[in-house]
């Protein structure tokens, strides 16, 4: 039977090859590889033991391992020991962990929270937070379909808010020349923005530049943010973790519900708690009252259910747990504040090596004035493929790099690394 179907093709002139040729997946293009990825594939295939990875956004301890905080570990046991079952959680979540996750954000004098106007539900870490924001704002915002993102921006933030159905546009953000923010560049920006427009604000940590405003610039900007009846959106990812204070690192948003702002905000516990796999993150709206945020919680769960029906439950036990319990929450805020102070003092050793030591060309003040994990180091895309090809310091082409991946061990082999590359040396 086989041989004569197989007789009958050559006769018809179809073959295997023929078939294949045919494929309904033969006009699908190759897509590009995702940036961050390809430097840890090539960091990964380098056998060269001084090899260092600047490019991936994950915590990694003074000895470059993966570090799991004891708080998260002791939440885990006291998780494990209630013997939770491994049913289904609501749509938006674990109901306290939003609760508490909403506290840690807005702070407890917050009106909003204090009178049950926050509309809250927990997603799929950060991404899964903007990418609901991105859904529902496109979908109930009545104002502008426009949302503006900073000049540069975490690179996940433009195709995903393009493919909730929002306009990307950009605002300025980075003083290349300067290495510093471009302030009046920005205040130009979002005063030139059409009335009423969504406008994404990194609370703190600026991913990727490490540049934050001050508390008197964020003042300003929640003022041309008011004249022009933009929208803020908020992007928390690295409360705690920037500076090694919870409050300090939410001033942006609190200054701006206490000013009288709508907000949503988007929160992830990837960085603060090291919870990366675990996927643990919230989003929120506030409203007006608590009869309009039951019909935006409404709204969100018709966005959830088809979209992924409701979250993990493991991480948001874990994160209850921290944030509930007063000797453990105590305990994380020393562990985020150590986390920090270990990415702060590697920023200190790099100038003084840089600056001091090596008295290397040009001006490395930045370095110690960013926040949090990222640093634009200023180097062009040529002298970091140098690095990567002859140094094996690998890090993005823009010439961000991780703060979290240097330590002790590799602090004064990268700075002499770019000082070579500065020098023309390497």
């Amino acid at each position: 039977m086989l041989a004569a179907i197989a007789r009958r093709r050559v006769a018809t002139g179809i073959t295997a090859k023929t078939l294949r040729s045919v494929s309904t997946w033969g006009a699908v293009p190759q897509g590009p590889p995702d940036p961050i990825l390809g430097i840890t594939e090539a960091f990964k295939a380098d056998k060269d033991p001084r090899k260092i990875n600047l490019g991936v956004g994950a915590y990694r301890d003074e000895h470059g391992k993966p570090y799991v905080l004891q708080t998260v570990k002791k939440a885990e046991e006291a998780v494990a020991s209630q013997g939770v079952d491994k049913e289904y959680l609501p749509i938006t979540g674990l109901a306290e962990f939003t609760a508490r996750a909403a506290l840690l954000a807005y702070g407890a004098e917050s009106e909003p929270l204090t009178k049950g106007a926050v509309a809250i539900t927990q997603s799929i870490s950060g991404t899964g937070a903007l990418r609901i924001g991105g859904e529902f704002l496109a979908r109930h915002y009545p104002h502008s379909k426009v949302i503006y993102v900073p000049t540069p921006t975490w690179g996940n933030h433009i195709p995903l808010f393009r493919d909730s159905g929002l306009e990307v546009r950009h605002y300025r953000y980075f003083d290349k020349q300067n290495v510093a923010l471009d302030f009046e560049g920005l205040k130009s920006d979002l005063l030139s923005a059409p009335e009423g427009a969504i406008v994404l604000l990194h609370a703190c940590a600026h991913n990727p530049t490490g540049i934050d405003p001050t508390p008197e610039q964020w003042e300003a900007l929640s003022h041309i943010v008011k004249e022009k009846k933009l929208f803020p959106f908020f992007d928390m990812a690295y409360q705690g973790f920037a500076s090694g204070d919870i409050a300090r690192d939410a001033f942006a948003l609190r200054h701006f519900v206490a000013q009288g702002h709508q907000v949503a905000l988007a929160q992830s516990f990837a960085k603060n708690m090291g919870l990366y796999g675990e996927r643990t993150g919230a989003f929120s709206v506030t409203t007006a009252d608590p009869e309009e945020k039951a019909r935006v919680d409404s709204q969100l769960k018709i966005i959830i259910r088809p979209m992924y029906s409701n979250p993990p439950s493991h991480g948001a036990r874990i994160a209850s747990a921290i944030l509930g319990d007063q000797a453990l929450y105590t305990q994380w805020e020393s562990e985020v504040k150590g986390m920090a102070d270990r990415i702060i003092s590697m920023r200190e050793k790099i100038y003084n090596i840089l600056t001091h030591d090596l008295k290397t060309p040009g001006e490395w003040g930045h370095i110690k004035t960013q926040i949090g994990m990222f640093s634009y180091t200023g180097l062009n895309p040529e002298q970091t493929q140098a690095l990567a090809q002859k140094a094996h310091v690998y890090m993005t082409k823009d010439g961000r790099i991780s703060m979290a991946g240097l330590n002790a061990g590799n602090v004064e082999y990268f700075a002499a690394s770019v000082d070579a590359v500065v020098r023309g040396t390497l």
